[in-house]
């Protein structure tokens, strides 16, 4: 077998070495004071470099470890994960801050801010605008986001973000209702009445008091009507009739997808 000289070896391997050192990404902050780190990763968050500020708030997290400014620093992380899209890693980074920190007095901030990520993912609340199949629409974030504005309501009720929070818990109850019912109507135009029933049920019997029961109430007379469940359909009638005297849709029948019933946030 041949063999490469050894003056030849020793030349690759000095080059790898040198090659090594070459590509070693230098750190930046290795002198940065964490006011210094903390007020760059700022500046990144505020012109909306959420991708820079990430980074930067884990080095403070590390650096300032044990002090207010290392909880500040996975708050604010949480936040640009949110800004930036990374619904994941903003629920993670509260959780964690959450669990790390129960008595912290920025808790209220944390629960708020988790409720806004799950309020704003596009995959919950108006996801039906696509048209796609509704049944099989997932309403989990919508659910989550009410738990985390529940919890901050309960636990901290006067808290600057307590008022917000109730008012996007009755949005979030007025949207699963209506999500509901779109299902129900989605079943009851194409007669799975049965299908239709449960959803409407569903709608009627956990979001009382909101819109959409009024048309949940419709569906519900319909499909009876049409499996020929007459009592069923009659006792229906008498609570709508009580409820919603002026009901349009007795009057005109369901509403068309044309006839919005949301206000965007």
């Amino acid at each position: 077998m041949l063999r490469a000289p050894l003056p030849f070896i020793s030349a690759l391997l000095a080059a790898g070495v040198l090659a090594g050192c070459s590509t070693t990404t230098e750190d930046k902050t290795a002198n940065w004071s964490p006011n210094r780190i903390y007020s760059e990763a700022k500046d990144e968050m505020n012109s909306g470099g959420y991708d820079k500020a990430v980074p930067l708030f884990e080095k403070l997290e590390g650096r300032a470890a044990g002090t207010p400014l290392a909880q500040q620093a996975q708050l604010d992380k949480a936040y640009a994960h949110y800004k930036a899209g990374e619904k994941a890693q903003a629920v993670a980074t509260l959780d964690r801050f959450m669990k790390l920190h129960p008595a912290s007095p920025a808790l209220d901030y944390a629960l708020y801010l988790k409720g806004l990520v799950n309020f704003n993912d596009n995959l919950g609340l108006f996801s039906w605008l696509s048209r796609q199949d509704l049944s099989e629409r997932d309403q989990k974030a919508a659910k989550d986001s009410f738990e985390s504005f529940s919890e901050l309501a309960t636990r901290f009720p006067d808290s600057r973000y307590a008022q917000d929070a109730r008012q996007r818990m009755t949005y979030i109850v007025n949207s699963l209702a209506q999500y509901e019912v779109h299902v129900a109507r989605y079943y009851y135009q194409r007669g799975a009445y049965v299908a239709a029933i449960s959803r409407a049920q569903v709608a009627v019997a956990d979001y009382q008091g909101v819109p959409a029961v009024e048309e949940a109430l419709y569906i519900l007379m319909q499909s009876y009507d049409a499996l020929g469940m007459t009592q069923l359909r009659d006792d229906t009638r008498r609570v709508m009739d009580a409820s919603y005297p002026q009901s349009e849709y007795v009057r005109a029948g369901l509403k068309g997808k044309s006839d919005p019933w949301w206000k965007f946030w």
